[in-house]
């Protein structure tokens, strides 16, 4: 499996990114060398789409198939792909607050540790649906992970499509967000242009 391990904060910088919107509390006191130079139109596209495959960990043929998806549903293709990327499982639970990065997010899923609707799932790309019920399996509820992660995310607010319940380690999908409820700064719009050229 194709592995990223560039550090978070040098790809933060690259990208503009501020890197609490992956879940990390650290801040970069360097500037980015390219800062103050003027990037083509081309750049600013690719920047854009670079940004949303960075931030939800998916990899640039998963991407592309996110996209083709987007563009077959109701509803314009850009708001569309940032809904079906936020309907991941792992960022589901990241955005939950039972993991500390999506990376964490996806690890805990990897390791068969989510239970959604009873049934035991272990694809972090899978796609939740409105009224899907994720939750820890029973045996990990106890161990220490869970406690530290909590004391991390306790305060981190829940997006108002979906119900945290963590005194049980569970969450409700509650809708599908709309694009105004997902907090990403990605211009969608510039992944569609460079998709459609």
């Amino acid at each position: 499996m194709a592995i990223d391990r560039t550090p978070v904060l040098k790809r933060c910088r690259s990208l503009g990114l501020e890197p609490i919107y992956l879940g990390v509390d650290k801040k970069s006191k360097r500037t980015s060398a390219r800062a103050n130079r003027k990037i083509s139109e081309y750049g600013l596209q690719l920047r854009e789409k670079q940004k949303a495959k960075f931030i939800y960990g998916v990899l640039e043929k998963p991407f592309r198939n996110y996209f083709e998806k987007a563009q077959k549903m109701n509803g314009l293709a850009g708001p569309n792909l940032m809904i079906l990327l936020e309907l991941r499982l792992d960022n589901v639970l990241f955005r939950l607050g039972y993991g500390r990065t999506r990376k964490e997010a996806r690890q805990i899923v990897d390791h068969k540790h989510v239970l959604v609707n009873g049934k035991q799932v272990n694809i972090p790309s899978y796609r939740v649906k409105p009224g899907d019920v994720i939750e820890i399996k029973e045996k990990h509820k106890s161990s220490q992970r869970y406690k530290d992660i909590l004391e991390v995310t306790g305060a981190r607010l829940v997006p108002a499509w979906l119900e945290a319940d963590h005194e049980n380690l569970s969450g409700t999908v509650k809708e599908i967000p709309s694009r105004e409820q997902i907090d990403v700064p990605v211009n969608e719009t510039l992944i569609v242009e460079l998709y459609s050229k």
